[in-house]
């Protein structure tokens, strides 16, 4: 089956790299990914692969139904950009002003698309239905996009009973992927505090409630929630990662504003965390006699693989890669909106190695000299392929 995949792919492969190079050069950010809906249209239509449209505004969903009747396994790519402003040099750098895919999202649906080709030519090895998700808005947290095509009936009609996402990891080399078993990633609250004061000269503090002071004093005590309140073996973090506030080095200002992040991987753990951080905020202001305005949005929930279908999307990377490609990996804390998808349905996330050649000048995700090794973007459509195969036939065992 390999052999097939890989005869397909031969076909594909120059086209795969073209796609994700046009989409590096014109990326478009959440919930404005119309250009790069059209060409997945286009694609597809040219692929002879029906699809549907509709879905969180610009998500596709192309259908693929094989010659032999069977269950249904959905295949997810995520297609937005981020507002960064990109510093690499190359002969397809963004065109456009503080957009750039700097997580690998260009890669992930030429991979997608890639991967509907072959399947498109081996349908007579398909027992069931093959759903591929070119999903909007996943860097749009707390809303995202996978929640939103849920809503508006993405699976009314072909329902998964598999789903599987793939996500580009500058930390593993080429020819390897991430695969875990349970934890994957993290859930990504996030927080904007306000707080209010009472202004004046900095000569005369004793006439002022200063808010520069209350958020020093709730800074260090936030920083005790997970030291303290938190099982020292659950991982989670609390981060402050923006502080706003002053205008001179005379005055007392009357407000300081405070944005950051909550992770972890447990529910029990998140409903620790949020309860300690209102109660720690509220309790801070009122001792410096300030008011706090507590903005908290509950971002996407944790990325939890189920065993199963991470152990079967183990076995198909070393059909793939061979049996050395699915080394031990560490959860990471980063959030994924995909996990919306595995809490309706089982499946799993994986991580695609695509590590520069030389690694001491890889950038990491999200960064705007983040550039990734696109030998492995082949490989990510035959794991998809394979992948695809590979659970249709178990669950037609089953």
């Amino acid at each position: 089956m390999n052999d097939k995949i890989q005869q397909h792919l031969s076909q594909i492969e120059k086209e795969i790299i073209h796609i994700r190079r046009h989409l590096h050069q014109h990326p478009e950010i959440s919930n404005h990914e119309v250009e790069t809906s059209k060409l997945i249209q286009h694609k597809l239509a040219g692929f002879g692969i029906p699809f549907e449209t509709g879905f969180a505004k610009t998500g596709v969903l192309g259908i693929i139904q094989g010659d032999k009747p069977g269950k249904t396994v959905a295949l997810r790519a995520d297609m937005d950009a981020l507002p960064i402003q990109e510093l690499n040099d190359h002969a397809y750098t963004s065109i456009h002003d503080n957009a750039m895919h700097a997580c690998g999202h260009d890669a992930h649906t030429a991979m997608l698309l890639g991967a509907g080709y072959i399947l498109s030519k081996m349908k007579e090895y398909i027992h069931g239905t093959v759903l591929l998700v070119f999903q909007p808005a996943e860097e749009n947290s707390p809303i995202g996009g996978a929640k939103v095509m849920l809503d508006d009936g993405v699976f009314d009609t072909y329902k998964p009973d598999v789903i599987y996402g793939q996500h580009v990891w500058p930390n593993l080399p080429v020819g390897t992927m991430g695969i875990r078993d349970t934890k994957m990633m993290g859930a990504t609250d996030r927080f904007k505090l306000v707080i209010r004061g009472k202004g004046g000269h900095a000569s005369m503090p004793h006439q002022t409630s200063d808010s520069v002071v209350t958020a020093g004093h709730m800074i260090t005590s936030l920083q005790t929630v997970v030291s303290r309140n938190v099982d020292p073996l659950e991982a989670s973090v609390l981060t402050i990662a923006k502080i706003e506030g002053g205008s001179t080095h005379n005055v007392i200002t009357d407000c300081v504003i405070l944005e950051g992040s909550i992770r972890s991987y447990s529910s029990d753990v998140k409903k620790t965390l949020k309860e300690r951080f209102h109660t720690i905020v509220d309790h801070t202001a009122s001792m410096f006699e300030a008011d706090v305005e507590i903005d908290y949005l509950d971002g996407y929930p944790a990325t939890i693989n189920t065993p199963e279908w991470a152990a079967l999307a183990r076995t198909s990377a070393q059909k793939v890669l061979g049996e050395d490609a699915t080394p031990e990996v560490e959860p990471s804390l980063a959030g994924e909106d995909f996990s919306r998808f595995l809490q309706k349905y089982p499946g799993a996330f994986i991580w695609l190695g695509t590590q520069i050649e030389n690694k001491e000048e890889q950038k990491a995700l999200h960064n705007p000299r983040f550039q990734l090794n696109e030998d492995a973007l082949p490989n990510g459509s035959a794991f998809f392929v394979q992948l695809a195969l590979d659970t249709l036939e178990k669950l037609g065992e089953e």
